[in-house]
């Protein structure tokens, strides 16, 4: 399978009968995937003054995130996406408005990190629904190809362009803001993209051989693709926390958004260029290098002594953001097994959000022993362990294993 893209197949790709509504409207659901769970992070910290309290509510969420991805993508496997998001929709409107009631009133932060994984968990998975319509819509080749980088470059924009919204809300008058305004994005482009004619027509994909309990994750190659996702997912969590704790240190506190969002530059412009001429071109090489080379370059992050420099470094270091969630999209064509194309992206989305969850928990308490510096530092060594284990597990995406859904051959 030829794992890069022309210009001309993302133009085929997003110009495909049905594709426009499905497109428009996951992008407005898909927004806030990375505005939400900051927007709590620093609503909380504005109201308690803590950046440990605010990395644990944060990470309550994300964590919740990470075990209803897969859930919803199972169960979007079986039934299709339209009642599941309708569903989980509504159920998430109620429990983000439970969440601002709670928060407002000053409760424990206990309550506030138990209805923040609530809220998390009812998360509406417009993402992977997203992705998986693509074998609906499009034939195996260049444009379906296309179409999936597409999707992990603009879920990555959302990844990289959310906290910056979510800085930028945080400093009007109400910092619950952010929260609300995310939330009302996804909620109405779930709806919206639940509604699209393509989505309803939407129908499951025949499974090969016997169902495992496991699902997706059964495959040893997934399960590489998942600690791929894992481990990068880790480095942006401590990067969420880092980030905004050096702006505050620095005497500029509404700017860690902001300055989050200098991410984004570089990673969609490498983006784009990586996925029409990626490297390495295996994937068993590919993703083992793209994590040590993004871990590598984050250490850079502890050097700079002004706002200025630390922007610098973003630019550098965001330039292996796009490349590596390309990799993850496109990797699950080679590791999934047959049928479970949605369930195999909320595992990428699980494991991203799991280690962005642990990212975040762990660099809030290390930012308030040692600053941000010690918080860089400790994330570049955890990637590259990561990335260690991922060479040794190489050998798992060698080989298409769809086929493969034992329990053996780790």
């Amino acid at each position: 399978m030829s794992q890069s893209a022309s210009l001309a197949d993302y133009r085929t790709a997003l110009t495909a009968p049905g594709a426009r509504g499905p497109v428009i409207t996951s992008l407005l659901g898909r927004l806030p995937i990375a505005m939400v769970g900051l927007a709590l992070m620093l609503y909380v910290q504005r109201e308690t003054g803590s950046f440990a309290a605010a990395g644990l509510v944060s990470a309550g969420a994300l964590i919740g995130v990470a075990c209803g991805s897969v859930a919803q993508g199972r169960i979007m496997d079986r039934v299709g996406p339209t009642k599941v998001l309708y569903v989980m929709s509504a159920v998430f409107a109620a429990l983000v408005t439970v969440e601002v009631l709670v928060i407002e009133a000053h409760a424990p932060v206990a309550l506030m990190t138990g209805l923040a994984f609530l809220v998390g968990l009812s998360e509406p998975m417009v993402g992977p629904a997203s992705r998986a319509l693509w074998s609906q819509l499009l034939p195996p080749g260049p444009a379906r190809n296309a179409a999936y980088s597409y999707e992990a470059i603009s879920m990555e924009t959302f990844f990289i362009l959310g906290p910056g919204l979510a800085g930028l809300m945080v400093a009007m008058p109400w910092p619950g803001t952010g929260v609300v305004v995310g939330a009302a994005c996804m909620v109405l482009g779930s709806v919206g993209f639940a509604s699209t004619r393509a989505a309803r027509a939407q129908r499951p994909e025949p499974k090969q051989g016997g169902t495992s309990l496991l699902g997706a994750i059964a495959s040893p190659g997934m399960r590489t693709v998942a600690l791929a996702a894992l481990g990068f997912g880790t480095l942006i969590g401590f990067i969420e926390v880092g980030v905004p704790a050096a702006a505050v240190e620095a005497g500029y506190p509404t700017a860690g958004g902001l300055l989050l969002s200098v991410l984004s530059i570089s990673s969609v412009i490498v983006g784009v260029l990586y996925g029409l001429r990626p490297w390495p071109r295996p994937m068993h090489l590919r993703l083992p290098a793209l994590l040590f080379g993004f871990a590598g370059l984050l250490a850079l992050l502890a050097l700079p002594s002004s706002l200025w420099g630390l922007c610098i470094a973003l630019l550098v270091v965001g330039s292996l953001i796009t490349p590596q969630s390309t990799a993850h999209s496109m990797a699950i064509e080679i590791a999934a097994p047959e049928g479970t194309a949605t369930e195999a992206f909320g595992w990428v989305v699980t494991s991203v959000t799991l280690g962005a969850a642990i990212g975040q928990s762990v660099s809030g308490q290390l930012v308030e022993l040692s600053g941000p510096a010690a918080s860089f530092l400790a994330a570049s060594a955890v990637g590259i362990a990561v990335a260690a284990v991922l060479w040794l597990r190489r050998r798992t995406l060698l080989t298409t294993t769809r086929d493969d859904v034992s329990l053996a051959g780790v």
